[in-house]
């Protein structure tokens, strides 16, 4: 594999591409892409990124166990803390906005700004701290981050027909998983067919959102712990094997980030106004500032930072899980109908990659990561 493909393969560049590809088609036949987009949607949404979180969150559970940047529990619910201050602060600035610009129309899309883009982020964490333990906790508070708003989101807004007792099938997809644990089983494929289908199934009948559907399955698949975040670089040791989940889905979840990108990226480039503030000020500033503040407490309470990590980091990191990108403009769509709205909506969820140039320009700054030498 030539250098360059094995860059954009580490870096998740694929779903920028993505990205880039729907603005052009959007805005060049938007009747054929917003036609090829609906029909995609489902899979790619809805099945698609549960393999993606999955696969980041399987790297996040290795880091946990004893020897991992995230051990112990202390350490562990750290980034889940400041992924709930990161969430509250996105949308009280967002809703402070809206009421000041009195949009009443705009109030429905606080939802919008619970959004951070995984890929971006997960870039970021790779340019500016390379193999540092900032790496996974900025995963952690990520994946916990779009869990919030995918709850939300599909609390308001369910892909099918809610029906809440359906949400008992977690039990036997979680104890099924937790069977094949105890047994011995070592293929992962065992553990997605049985319990992450019942469990997939368990939120789209009970009002959660599937994407999150194997979150709760990932803890029992075959894992070793990690002292460094390694995601996608060729696997070692206990982790060469397609008997291991995260090797044998390194280049699948990646075109499911390809697709995520093109089935949600198309946006109309015109329409800016005060939904496109509110997106932006409410991701830029609010979550920035509430995950400052969740962690402080957090940490006045006794929780601890990982090694090697320091407040310089936490900055870096907060500015780091600013952008909501992609994820944001799945948020709107889920949200507002299509009209002028959405699309102010929309420009706001693209100007927050902003945050990952306050990011880097954070970590110059503060001399952390790669900077720092």
């Amino acid at each position: 594999m030539t250098r360059l493909a094995r860059y954009a393969l580490d870096h998740f560049l694929l779903l920028p591409l993505g990205v880039l590809i729907a603005l052009v088609w959007a805005n060049t036949g938007g009747e054929s892409y917003f036609r090829f987009a609906r029909a995609l949607a489902f899979v790619v949404n809805d099945v698609g990124m549960a393999f993606a979180f999955a696969f980041l969150m399987q790297e996040v559970v290795e880091a946990m166990l004893p020897g991992g940047t995230l051990h112990p529990w202390r350490r562990a619910i750290l980034p889940v803390v400041a992924a709930a201050g990161g969430t509250l602060g996105a949308i009280s600035v967002y809703a402070l906005y809206v009421s000041f610009a009195d949009e009443p129309v705009l109030a429905l899309g606080w939802p919008i700004v619970c959004a951070v883009d995984i890929a971006v982020g997960f870039v970021l964490a790779r340019i500016i701290f390379r193999q540092h333990g900032a790496v996974t906790f900025l995963l952690l508070l990520i994946i916990a981050s779009d869990a919030i708003g995918l709850v939300l989101v599909s609390q308001r807004y369910p892909v099918a027909e809610v029906h809440p007792a359906a949400l008992a099938l977690l039990v036997p997809a979680i104890g099924a998983a937790a069977f094949l644990r105890r047994s011995g089983v070592r293929a992962f494929a065992p553990y997605l067919l049985i319990g992450g289908t019942l469990s997939w199934l368990a939120c789209y009948w009970g009002g959660v959102h599937p994407a999150l559907a194997l979150l709760p399955i990932v803890p029992f698949l075959p894992h070793a712990p990690r002292a460094l975040n390694r995601v996608l670089d060729e696997a070692r040791g206990p982790h060469q094997s397609a008997a291991h989940f995260e090797y044998a889905f390194r280049y699948p979840v990646q075109v499911v980030a390809f697709l995520f990108g093109l089935v949600n990226g198309g946006v109309l480039m015109r329409g800016f106004g005060a939904g496109t503030w509110a997106v932006l000020i409410g991701a830029l500033v609010g979550r920035p500032v509430g995950i400052l503040l969740g962690v402080a407490l957090a940490v006045a309470a006794g929780l601890h930072l990982p090694h090697r990590f320091g407040w310089r980091e936490v900055v870096v990191v907060a500015f780091a899980a600013s952008a909501g990108f992609t994820f944001a403009l799945f948020f709107a769509t889920a949200v507002f109908p299509v009209g002028p709205t959405l699309t102010e909506t929309k420009m706001g969820a693209l100007a927050t990659i902003a945050g990952a140039l306050l990011a880097l320009a954070a970590a110059r700054f503060l001399r952390v990561g790669r900077f720092g030498m």
